[in-house]
C-alpha cells in the first residue's frame, strides 16, 4: 500500500487488485455501482474516496473495504 498524508491505505490498489482477482473491469464495476466509466477510474486514483461509493463497490465485489480502514485505526489506536 502506498503511503499518503491521510493514512497508509491506497484504496483504489485494493478495489483493483480484487476486480483483477474476479478478472472483472473498471466498466462492469461502474456499471453495478452506476457510475460513469471515466468517473469511477478517476475516483480510483484518489488517495480517498466517498464512503456511498465505497459501500457500493464493497456491495459490487462481496468485499468489506472498509475493513482495511478498522484495521488501520485498530493498528493506530492499539500502538
Amino acid at each position: 500500500m502506498s503511503k499518503n498524508t491521510e493514512s497508509e491505505i491506497d484504496i483504489g490498489f485494493a478495489i483493483c487488485k480484487k476486480l483483477n482477482e474476479y478478472g472483472t473491469s473498471i466498466a462492469w464495476l461502474a456499471r453495478q455501482v452506476q457510475c460513469d466509466r471515466g468517473n469511477l477510474h478517476r475516483q480510483l486514483q484518489k488517495p480517498q474516496i466517498d464512503t456511498e461509493l465505497l459501500a457500493k463497490i464493497s456491495i459490487a465485489l462481496k468485499t468489506d473495504f472498509f475493513n482495511l480502514y478498522s484495521q488501520y485505526i485498530k493498528s493506530k489506536i492499539d500502538v
